[in-house]
């Protein structure tokens, strides 16, 4: 770095400089293992050296208080976590939830935490961060922040800490719990019920056969045999998504003599398998009599989500009772409800869902009116008959 000018003062324990392009001079020492510097913002030197001798001695009261702390800031934590984050999570993370969660740091939490010292991030700073992220967005928005939002934030901002601790930046994490907060609900997924499911494949049905315009043809007999393929085999939308014409075959099953569909899914969980209702089989027969496809050919080559979304709003279908908004996961929920319904077993369909029974009982089953036996329930204890010789003998 070039200087224009540099004096030493305190022993050579301070310096004042000015550096080219600058009309302004500016100060620094080495003290507690670090460089520190700041601008004088004068252009006198006779007052700048005042700041800078006031300034040093500032650090050294500092020092002796404790207050001054040598370590590392959040943005340095932070931009250390975005470049592991990036790198480890390859080919497990997609590509947009890695940059989802970069948006988060750049948007949010930087500007809030980026210049403190990470032991300066408390419970009553992160409370105060919560506080902030509500008060910014109502005056912007008019409404607060969805809880799921902050929800992530806080995800990001404790992987970035347990990136500090692991380099021993930090020695601890803070308590990120949220205080006064009531137990929460356990929130059912949306699904159709029987009578909802019905009116929902009557009206893909129906688009199918007379669509909007001519050009739509395609695109709404494939709506119609995805939702039905969907609610027959309880398959993620992103499972659904990669699924090939080659992954699936159409078998006699011999525990129930049933057509059914055998289907090599591959999704979050990894590779898995599932059976499917015999519902499924004449939509992927339509599908290949459609498409004429290749093995490795994509059987949902795309989502429909705007035709699928504009259905939902015609039959009213969009939102349920509770105002859950129904979306193509509902077909894989809808299933997971129908079986239930029907009484299969709760293990059978886990495995069959790629999921767990503790899942499938918290989300699915707790409002399912037919998990409840009414027979174990209306049980009645019967009085004993007392015959005559008892009755002889009470008289």
């Amino acid at each position: 770095m070039a200087y224009t000018a540099k004096h030493s003062l305190m022993g050579g324990k301070l310096h004042v400089y000015k550096r080219e392009n600058s009309t302004c001079w500016q100060c620094s020492t080495y003290l507690n293992g670090k460089n520190w510097r700041t601008s004088t913002k004068e252009e006198s030197l006779a007052k700048a050296k005042d700041f800078a001798e006031d300034w040093f001695l500032d650090l050294h009261n500092k020092k002796r208080s404790g207050e001054l702390k040598n370590e590392k800031t959040f943005k340095k934590a932070a931009d250390l976590f975005v470049r592991e984050y990036e790198l480890i999570t390859e080919g497990q993370r997609s590509k947009r939830h890695v940059e989802q969660q970069n948006l988060r740091i750049k948007n949010h939490l930087l500007p809030f935490f980026g210049n403190k010292g990470l032991t300066e991030i408390t419970a009553g700073l992160i409370q105060e961060y919560r506080i902030h992220r509500r008060e910014k967005a109502m005056a912007k928005w008019g409404k607060p922040p969805a809880r799921n939002t902050i929800h992530q934030e806080i995800v990001a901002l404790r992987q970035i800490l347990k990136t500090a601790l692991r380099h021993d930046w930090l020695d601890h994490l803070p308590d990120f719990s949220e205080p006064y907060r009531a137990s929460a609900k356990i929130s059912h997924r949306a699904w159709f019920s029987p009578e909802e499911y019905k009116q929902l494949y009557e009206a893909t049905r129906k688009r199918a056969h007379h669509p909007t315009r001519p050009r739509y043809k395609w695109e709404s007999e494939q709506l119609h045999d995805y939702v039905l393929f969907m609610a027959n085999t309880g398959l993620r939308p992103d499972e659904a998504s990669r699924l090939e014409y080659r992954d699936v075959e159409i078998v006699e099953d011999l525990d129930t003599g049933e057509t059914i569909l055998e289907i090599s899914v591959r999704g979050k969980r990894g590779v898995g398998y599932c059976k499917s209702m015999t519902g499924a089989v004449l939509p992927f027969k339509r599908l290949i009599e459609r498409n004429n496809p290749q093995k490795t050919d994509l059987i949902f080559p795309k989502t429909h989500r705007e035709l699928f979304n504009a259905i939902l709003t015609e039959e009213n279908l969009k939102f349920d009772r509770e105002g859950r908004r129904r979306t193509a996961y509902s077909l894989r929920h809808t299933y997971i409800c129908l079986r239930l319904m029907e009484g299969a077993d709760i293990y059978q369909i886990a495995k069959n869902c790629r999921t767990s029974v503790e899942m499938i009982e918290n989300f699915y089953a707790s409002h399912i009116k037919t998990s409840i036996n009414a027979a174990a329930i209306n049980v009645r204890r019967v009085n004993p008959v007392k015959n005559d010789t008892q009755k002889q003998s009470d008289t």
